[in-house]
């Protein structure tokens, strides 16, 4: 496994990960890739796959979550947000994927809940979240390589543990600050006093310039130009830096309703900007939180009508800070994972993404000014 930011001695903010550091620290959110990678004789190479987010064990109709989104720019296309807009609930696990394969993936989840709970289930609408970001200078993405099958590969591979990074996934074709990209995720864990809740981030990342990087502030992207690393966008007639997207999922077992959830959403922006991303007009830059810390909740479902009313917690204003924090913090060391977990890419007609390792990334660093953290 390859070194991640802490590894380095890379300490992002001040708050304290959990013990994966992954958005997998909150009680029973799972998390399963499933990459497609094929070669074909006239040079074509299929560079993508799904990404699967479950938020709690079991169906999530059945129990389902508050939820809220951001979108900080809306170069891109998602399904199902309608609902959690309207509603505030999740109600279906979330898939991440590339642009044209978004569809596919919304009608597979559809058919396997379908196939799971059977013709004896009620009547009932299923709208799969599914987010997107361009994979399509690394994908041949117009030859639609994503099929059913992914989806219930990721959907069996979902488990509670670390989830793989970089490459993988629907991050199997992305770039990110012109350096190549993918899948990251970490946490933040508030102190007991605090209410010991976790804030988990999972980004997919496919954007950024490369000279606007900066890691814990420091403007690194500024030492990694072409003469260090070349940038896949320098080919002739490829489209300028910066284009792409970022989606971000964020999850928390602190007892937030749909509008806390939508503000959670809102600072993942802030972790965007603190590595330098977020200003471009071509990017997609889509951002959703769920909460699992009400229980309990009505389910989907048009058969099991609940009762008039139910009881729920949330966290009070006047502590609710330190999830932004958290929120923020995760989102800004998850985009550097990505970075980190990343392997050197040659995929469609030829064209090659470098990953941004370890050493490159120190040298970097201390060019300007920066020191580790000692180990703690």
């Amino acid at each position: 496994m390859k070194p991640r930011a802490r590894d380095l001695g890379i300490r992002i903010g001040q708050g304290q990960p959990g013990p994966l550091n992954a958005i997998t620290d909150v009680p029973g959110v799972r998390v399963g890739h499933s990459s497609v990678r094929h070669s074909f004789a006239d040079g074509r190479r299929a560079c993508t796959g799904v990404t699967v987010v479950e938020p709690r064990p079991g169906e999530a109709r059945l129990s389902p979550c508050f939820a809220g989104l951001h979108v900080l720019n809306g170069n891109g296309d998602a399904a199902g947000l309608e609902w959690i807009r309207e509603a505030g609930l999740l109600t279906t696990a979330i898939g991440l994927t590339n642009t044209h394969s978004v569809g596919l993936v919304r009608d597979s989840l559809i058919r396997q809940e379908r196939e799971r709970l059977g013709p004896q289930d009620a009547v009932y609408w299923t709208m799969p979240v599914v987010m997107e970001t361009f994979d399509g200078l690394l994908n041949d993405i117009n030859g639609f390589h994503v099929g059913p099958e992914h989806v219930a590969e990721a959907l069996r591979n979902a488990g509670p543990g670390l989830p793989a990074e970089g490459c993988v996934g629907g991050g199997s074709g992305m770039i990110c600050h012109e350096f190549k990209g993918g899948i990251g995720t970490a946490s933040r864990r508030l102190p007991p006093a605090a209410g010991g809740w976790t804030v988990g981030a999972l980004v997919q990342a496919n954007h950024g310039k490369r000279g606007a990087l900066l890691v814990q502030g420091y403007p690194v992207g500024k030492a990694l130009h072409e003469g260090v690393a070349p940038s896949p966008f320098s080919a002739e007639a490829l489209p300028q830096p910066g284009m792409g997207s970022i989606v971000v999922v964020l999850a928390t077992d602190a007892p937030l309703l749909p509008e806390q959830c939508r503000r959670l959403a809102l600072r993942a922006g802030l972790g965007v900007a603190r590595t330098g991303g977020g200003t471009e007009d071509s990017s997609g830059d889509i951002f959703l939180a769920f909460a699992t810390g009400n229980s309990n909740l009505p389910v989907a479902d048009y058969a099991r009508q609940g009762p008039l009313t139910h009881t729920v917690r949330m966290v009070s204003p006047d502590h609710i800070s330190l999830l932004f924090e958290a929120a923020a913090e995760a989102v800004e060391e998850a985009i550097v994972n990505v970075l980190l977990a990343a392997e050197n890419t040659e995929g469609n007609l030829g064209r090659k993404a470098v990953a941004l390792d370890g050493d490159m990334l120190l040298r970097a660093l201390r060019e300007t000014g920066w020191q580790p953290a000692k180990a703690s």
